[in-house]
């Protein structure tokens, strides 16, 4: 995992800012939180924050958790976000990372990881049992 963490982490600037985001997505009981690096294949951004929430009112609380920890640290408002209409996924854009939240019917549907299967991935917290890719 380690190996994984000094791969993905150090390529951003905003690291602070991702850790950040994970911590608020922990705080409002994220559920299978992924960090997925895209940063070779990708040329919109270097990282997917991955998570969701079982309903579309906790994805709410995910979002707002996720902007008013980073802008109390001192940190950025994202640069759009998207989909804070219906709290079904909603895209949150920091530039060097995407924090992606859906609720638990849309991520089984769109499944991102998938998707991104080829890339490395790290869950959060951090356990090494189940970063192995």
């Amino acid at each position: 995992m380690k190996e994984l963490q000094a791969t993905i982490l150090p390529k951003l600037k905003s690291t602070e800012w991702l850790m950040l985001a994970a911590e608020a997505i922990e705080e409002k009981s994220g559920i299978d939180t992924v960090f997925v690096d895209v940063g070779d294949v990708f040329a919109l951004t270097e990282i997917f924050l991955i998570t969701s929430g079982r309903t579309n009112r906790q994805v709410k609380a995910i979002v707002e958790e996720i902007e008013d920890l980073i802008k109390s640290n001192g940190g950025p408002v994202p640069i759009r976000v998207e989909g804070n209409d219906e709290y079904r996924w909603v895209l949150m854009d920091y530039g060097d990372f995407l924090v992606h939240i859906f609720d638990s019917k849309e991520r089984t549907y769109y499944q991102l990881e998938r998707l991104w299967s080829d890339r490395p991935l790290m869950t959060f917290p951090f356990d090494e049992e189940l970063n192995l890719r």
